[in-house]
């Protein structure tokens, strides 16, 4: 049982926060949120007189305790988790009671949760945006509170920005009206009433335009990209059928998509009502909206079923990747669902090359103590999750049989936070049949020993294998054999197969540059702008010192900021001996337009991260 959080200093034994209301105050001018949170506590144990709650960089103003004055005091900072808030409570509360805390404060303008761009970064250089992202543990540079996974509350907030901006939350909208102080700004209501943990909370302002995709669902972008948006994202709510028809009603109410602008981190970011996506999802022809795929089903694990801490965060996306997987079976074919876990499999093993094999981090469960779950972020929990369980499924009677344990693992735990004890103590209670089976895996292997999982499990190639055959013709090809290649080669390949393909060749040896010049005469990659295919492609030019292709990369890497193509695209030009200055002078040029978690990682990847803290 997770019965601490190692990431957090409040303690979730002596208290739980039921419900949040915010009252906030969006300046751009200044880059700062100001205003308030009323936290709706309630004690856990008896004669409680302190409360202790997550902050980072905040301006703390005032604190009260049901209405009346509250002392409070702020205790050293830590490097990553921030500083504890303790706030002494004026009458002694007893296990079960309620009250309510309410601290007024300001963040700071380098807030680690927010991203402020100016006019000129937006894609219509009118108005400046803002967005948040609060997963893993930044919510506490936005709002003081238990910043745990293991804390679930609902909320309400009240949102003031100017009248010419859209704001909207991961909550359901609850109307808007002038603001009464300044006649120049508008405030937008918003109310979750399912209970949520901390980074799960999100807000976004800027010139937002939305369109309808489906009967709970519709796509906010700025105008230039909606309806680009719009096309891209059309199937959403067959995928929201299919997740249901596996895994039970949607609990949420809307399902509304987001594209943010293009230094947003990640893929995609499953906030409730409202899932962040990246424009490099925006290929024109569908191919990557598996993306949303993962997101929707984050409705049920992750947000419905949460990890308790960030130890046990493949509970929230290993389960999230096979849910994920099961929908695209639905929507094309069980060897489809085959060939995705196969290019699981290389993203997994890429990750603990990586961090290397022994690396405690590529664990499936791992100790966070003293460590940073930014820099512990990986494909493991995801790769490695999935195959864990794509393996009790092929033990435990096939597909059919391993997808009711999910179902009733969701019922079980919905509204709750687990640990992966809770998990296998159910696993084990739902397949009481089948303890032997269960007693057999190497639970110890899978989940506390680094490096690749003990078990290969075999999938089916069927779409792989001409992926596999041309990828070894390439690796094998001799200068001689470079004319037999030609454009037929992938005429009838798939942009997922096209994928697959470049990972492949990222495995192998690094090709001899005339073969990728070769490549580029017949394949025409260059010209190709899916960023799952282009992404592999300049890798695999960088890996064969194709001089051209390293203004290409940089220009990849800075034009968007999602670190999945960010990070490698910068460190593999760093180790291009020639322009290891041009990978760092790009970076010191650009890194101040990147969101603060990228700025981080690619400074210690490229050993610049000391300058951090005197980058403005």
């Amino acid at each position: 049982m997770a019965d601490a959080d190692p990431c957090s200093f409040s303690s979730f034994q002596k208290f739980v926060t039921r419900h949040v209301s915010l009252t906030w105050n969006v300046d751009f001018c200044r880059r700062v949120i100001t205003g308030s949170v009323a936290l709706t506590i309630e004690a856990q144990e008896k004669q409680q007189n302190s409360l202790i709650l997550d902050t980072r960089d905040l301006k703390i103003q005032n604190v009260l305790f049901n209405g009346q004055e509250a002392q409070f005091s702020l205790g050293t900072k830590h490097s990553f988790k921030g500083t504890p808030l303790e706030i002494c409570l004026p009458d002694e509360m007893q296990r079960g009671q309620q009250a309510i805390v309410e601290v007024f404060y300001e963040t700071s303008p380098a807030a680690s949760a927010l991203q402020w761009l100016t006019a000129e970064q937006t894609l219509g250089k009118l108005h400046p945006y803002l967005f948040s992202q609060c997963q893993a543990t930044h919510c506490r540079s936005l709002v003081p509170c238990q910043d745990t996974p293991a804390m679930k509350f609902t909320y309400y907030a009240r949102v003031s920005v100017p009248k010419e901006m859209v704001a909207l939350m991961s909550a359901s909208h609850d109307g808007n009206e002038p603001d009464p102080l300044d006649a120049n700004r508008k405030i937008f209501n918003f109310r979750q009433t399912v209970p949520i943990p901390s980074y799960l909370i999100a807000v976004v302002v800027g010139a937002l335009e939305s369109r309808n995709i489906g009967p709970r669902s519709r796509v906010w972008s700025e105008k230039e990209v909606v309806d680009k948006a719009a096309y891209e994202f059309a199937e959403t709510e067959t995928m929201l059928k299919i997740a249901e028809d596996l895994v039970g009603p949607y609990v949420w109410g809307q399902y509304d998509l987001l594209v943010l602008p293009p230094s947003f981190p990640y893929g995609g970011m499953e906030n409730p009502c409202l899932t962040y996506v990246t424009p490099t999802l925006l290929a024109g022809d569908r191919s990557l909206s598996s993306v949303v795929a993962h997101e929707i089903s984050h409705s049920w694990t992750g947000n419905l079923v949460t990890n308790k801490t960030w130890e046990h965060f493949w509970l929230n996306e290993g389960h999230t990747v096979y849910l994920e997987r099961l929908i695209a079976g639905r929507m094309f074919s069980e060897q489809f669902r085959q060939f995705k876990a196969i290019g699981g499999w290389k993203e997994l093993l890429h990750s603990v090359q990586t961090f290397g094999a022994t690396n405690v981090l590529t664990n499936l469960v791992p100790s966070l103590r003293e460590v940073d779950p930014d820099v512990a972020f990986s494909s493991v929990p995801y790769e490695k999750g999935f195959a864990l369980l794509y393996y009790l499924e092929q033990q435990l009677g096939g597909r059919d049989a391993f997808l009711g344990f999910l179902k009733a693992y969701i019922q079980r735990f919905a509204f709750n936070s687990v640990a992966t004890d809770e998990w296998k103590t159910f696993l084990y209670s739902y397949f009481k049949d089948k303890v032997d089976i269960l007693n057999a895996v190497d639970w110890n292997a899978w989940m506390h020993t680094p490096g690749m999982p003990p078990v290969q499990t075999k999938y089916d190639t069927t779409l792989a294998d001409a992926c596999i055959s041309l990828c070894q013709r390439w690796s094998k090809a001799k200068t001689s054999d470079l004319e037999s290649f030609s454009a037929a080669d992938i005429k009838d390949m798939s942009s997922h197969q096209l994928i697959e393909l470049l990972a492949l060749l990222l495995i192998e040896d690094p090709l001899p540059l005339t073969h990728v010049q070769r490549m580029q005469e017949v394949y025409n990659f260059n010209a190709v702008q899916n960023s799952e295919i282009r992404f592999r492609w300049l890798r695999l030019c960088i890996r064969a010192k194709w001089e051209e292709a390293v203004p290409l990369a940089l220009k990849m890497a800075t034009e968007q900021g999602r670190m999945k193509f960010t990070r490698p695209l910068f460190s593999d030009v760093y180790k291009f001996e020639k322009f290891h200055d041009e990978a760092v002078s790009t970076y010191r040029k650009h890194r101040t337009f990147m969101h603060p978690v990228t700025a981080m990682l690619v400074g210690r990847d490229l050993k610049v991260d000391a300058e951090q803290s005197t980058a403005s």
